[in-house]
């Protein structure tokens, strides 16, 4: 597993993650050996289409002396996305009780531990890509979860594969 630093950008008008190609070569070069292809996806933003280039599962870490909070996310590569950092959707801020708060303090709680809070300040500082290899976790997933599963034994090699990429 890599370790990167990375800025996150939390979009209550955006609704899944993604993050452009360019600032993703920036903190994580080894990125194109992990994503998952997308197919018919289409994004747009307020002034153009956005192409996707795939999804690449990983974990963000956010570091707190009381504690960090690690999320285990499915980020979107966009091919034109020309943001300095991660886009963090409205979906995944509701999912992971993620409250933005417009305090003085300028702080936002994560999770069911509201004593996590975590400053917009030193965000940046404290934001960490973690890259996984999924491979593993699909495998796993494969013997233990998929273990007593009925799949269709007339399905294709590859269309195993993708049902269990659905799955």
């Amino acid at each position: 597993m890599n370790y990167s630093k990375a800025k996150v950008n939390f979009d209550t008008g955006a609704f899944g993650t993604c993050i452009g190609k360019d600032y993703l070569q920036l903190i994580l070069p080894e990125w194109k050996t992990h994503p998952f292809p997308v197919e018919g996806v289409q994004c747009s933003s307020s002034s153009n289409n956005m192409y996707t280039l795939g999804t690449l599962d990983t974990n963000i870490e956010f570091s707190h002396p009381a504690g960090s909070v690690r999320i285990k996310k499915e980020i979107v590569v966009m091919d034109n996305c020309t943001s300095q950092n991660i886009i963090f959707g409205d979906y995944y801020l509701n999912i992971h009780d993620i409250e933005i708060n417009n305090h003085k303090d300028r702080y936002f709680p994560i999770g069911e531990n509201s004593k996590q809070k975590f400053a917009f300040y030193n965000m940046c500082k404290q934001i960490t890509l973690v890259s996984s290899n999924i491979d593993s976790y699909r495998e796993e997933f494969v013997t233990d979860q998929l273990l007593e599963a009925q799949i269709n034994q007339s399905l294709s090699p590859k269309m195993r594969h993708d049902l269990i990429d659905v799955l």
